[in-house]
C-alpha cells in the first residue's frame, strides 16, 4: 500500500470516528430549541435523544455480521452514505416524528460504520502503525465527546439547531469519497476461515431483541407522562413480554459465542459494570444540559461550556490511570472511580440548588476524574475475551454501552417526571419542583453507578495464576 493511500485510510477512520461519536451527544444542548421550534412534548424530546443510540445498539450485531459477509469497504461506504443522507433529513425535519425517524437512520448508518472502521484498522493498517492509529481513534473519540456540548451550544445559538446536522454533510461526503478511493475492496481482503465457535447470531433473535428494547423504552418514556395503565403503555408492555418470551425460546442464551463470553468473569462482570455506569452518567449528561438552560436561563453556548470541568478533569487524569492500575490493580482503581463518579453526582445535586452553575463545579470535576479511573474497565473486559471472539465481544460491549445510555435517559427521566408530578400536586412552585426532580434524578443515577463498584471489585480482579 502506498504512503498516500495509507494516510487516506487513516484520515477516513479518524473522520468517521469523529462523526459517529459527535452525533451521540451533540443534540443534548440543542434539545430546548428543538422542543420550542418543533413543538415537542417531554416524551418527544426523550425520543429524539434515544432514537440514535437505540438504533445504533440494535443494529450493531447485524451490521457486524454483514461486514464479515460483504466486506469492510462495502459496509463502510454503506454506513457513511446512510449516515450522511439521514443527517440531511434531520436538518430538513419539520416535525418531531420526522426527526426521530431520521435520527434512527443515522444510528443504523453508524452501526455499519463502527465495525467496518475497526476492521479497517485491524486489516488495512500495517502492524507497526496499528497501535498509533488505534490511539488516534481513541483520542478522536474523546475529542468528539468533549467538543460535542461546546459545538452544539455555539452552533445552536448562532446558526440554529439544523446546522448541527448540516455540518455532517461535507464531512460525510469527504469520508465517502476517500473511503471509495483508498479502502481495499473484497479482492484485497485476506481470506480468514472462521473458527467453529465464531458462529453468527441468527437474524430472528436480533429482531426479537430490537422489538424488546423498543417496547421497554416506549413503556419507560410514555408511562410517567400518560400513566402505566394507559392503552399505549399496556400494549407496549405486552409487546415487550411477547418478544422476551420469543427471545428466550430462540435459544439465544445457548449460542456458542455468547455462552463462551459470559463464562469469562472479567467480561460478564465488566459488561454489567459498564451498564450501571452508563445508566447513571448518560442520563445526567442529558438532563443537566436542559436544566442549565431552563433552570438557570443559560444560553446554549454557556450551557455547553459548563461541561468543560468534566472533560478537562478526564483529560488531565487519564495519563496517570495506567500507573495506578499497575500499582493497585484494575479492580480497585475502577471501583474507586465508580464511587468517585457517584460522589460527584451527589455533589452536583447539592450544588445545583445553592450557587447555580458554580456550585456544580466540584461535582463535575469529581465525575471527570472518576470516569478516567474507570477506563481500565473496557480494556480488562475485552482482554478477557477469546481471540477468535474479539470482534463479537467488542460489538456486544459497544451495543451494551449504547443501550445503557438509552435506558439511562429514560430511567432518570422517569424518576424526574414522577418526582416533579408529586411536587406539583403538593402546590410546590414549578421552579422548586424542577429543581427537586433534577436532584432526585441525580441521586438515582449516583446509586446506579455506586452499585457497579462491588461488581468491578469482583469481576476485574486478576487471579494469582494470571498475574504478570
Amino acid at each position: 500500500m502506498s504512503r498516500l493511500r495509507l494516510w487516506s485510510v487513516i484520515v477516513t477512520v479518524v473522520c468517521v470516528t469523529f462523526l459517529t461519536a459527535l452525533d451521540n451527544n451533540v443534540v443534548n444542548v440543542a434539545l430546548p430549541e428543538m422542543q420550542a421550534r418543533l413543538g415537542l412534548s417531554g416524551t418527544g424530546v426523550q425520543w429524539v435523544a434515544t432514537s440514535y443510540p437505540m438504533a445504533l445498539a440494535g443494529s450493531m450485531l447485524g451490521a457486524g455480521q454483514l461486514t464479515d459477509a460483504k466486506g469492510r469497504r462495502w459496509s463502510l461506504l454503506t454506513g457513511v452514505a446512510v449516515f450522511t443522507l439521514s443527517s440531511a433529513g434531520c436538518a430538513l425535519s419539520s416535525t418531531g416524528l420526522m426527526l426521530v425517524c431520521f435520527r434512527s437512520l443515522q444510528g443504523i448508518g453508524a452501526a455499519f460504520v463502527l465495525p467496518a472502521s475497526l476492521a479497517v484498522m485491524t486489516h488495512d493498517i500495517p502492524p507497526r502503525m496499528r497501535t498509533a492509529v488505534f490511539g488516534a481513534a481513541t483520542a478522536t473519540l474523546a475529542c468528539a465527546l468533549a467538543c460535542g456540548p461546546l459545538i452544539s451550544g455555539a452552533v445552536t445559538q448562532h446558526l440554529g439547531w439544523e446546522w448541527i446536522f448540516l455540518m455532517n454533510i461535507p464531512l460525510g461526503g469527504f469520508a465517502f469519497l476517500v473511503s471509495a478511493a483508498a479502502v481495499p475492496g473484497p479482492a484485497g481482503r485476506r481470506r480468514i476461515h472462521p473458527l467453529p465457535t465464531a458462529i453468527a447470531v441468527p437474524g430472528r433473535p436480533i429482531a426479537w431483541a430490537c422489538l424488546l428494547l423498543t417496547s421497554l423504552v416506549s413503556c419507560l418514556v410514555q408511562g410517567p407522562a400518560h400513566g402505566f395503565a394507559s392503552p399505549v403503555v399496556v400494549l407496549c408492555g405486552a409487546a415487550a413480554a411477547v418478544s422476551a418470551l420469543a427471545l428466550c425460546r430462540s435459544g439465544i442464551g445457548r449460542h456458542p459465542a455468547l455462552k463462551e463470553l459470559m463464562q469469562k468473569r472479567a467480561y460478564s462482570g465488566g459488561l454489567v459494570t459498564q451498564l450501571l455506569w452508563g445508566l447513571g452518567v448518560t442520563g445526567v449528561s442529558f438532563y443537566t444540559s436542559q436544566f442549565l438552560q431552563s433552570g438557570f436561563q443559560l444560553s446554549p453556548t454557556r450551557a455547553g461550556l459548563t461541561f468543560t470541568p468534566v472533560f478537562s478533569a478526564l483529560f488531565l487524569a487519564t495519563p496517570f490511570v495506567a500507573a495506578l492500575a499497575r500499582r493497585w490493580g484494575e479492580a480497585r482503581v475502577c471501583a474507586a472511580g465508580l464511587l468517585l463518579v457517584a460522589l460527584g453526582l451527589l455533589m452536583v445535586a447539592l450544588g445545583s440548588g445553592r450557587r447555580g452553575p458554580a456550585g456544580m463545579f466540584p461535582g463535575l470535576v469529581a465525575v471527570g476524574v472518576g470516569s478516567s479511573l474507570a477506563l481500565p474497565l473496557t480494556t480488562r473486559a475485552l482482554e478477557a475475551s477469546p481471540g477468535h471472539l474479539s470482534g463479537f465481544a467488542a460489538g456486544l460491549f459497544g451495543a451494551a454501552r449504547e443501550l445503557s445510555g438509552v435506558f439511562g435517559i429514560v430511567l432518570v427521566g422517569a424518576v424526574m417526571t414522577s418526582v416533579q408530578h408529586w411536587c406539583l400536586t403538593r402546590h410546590v412552585t414549578r421552579h422548586d419542583a424542577s429543581l427537586t426532580a433534577y436532584q432526585a434524578g441525580l441521586s438515582a443515577a449516583a446509586a446506579l453507578v455506586a452499585a457497579g463498584a462491588p461488581v468491578a471489585l469482583w469481576a476485574l480482579r486478576r487471579p494469582v495464576r494470571d498475574a504478570p
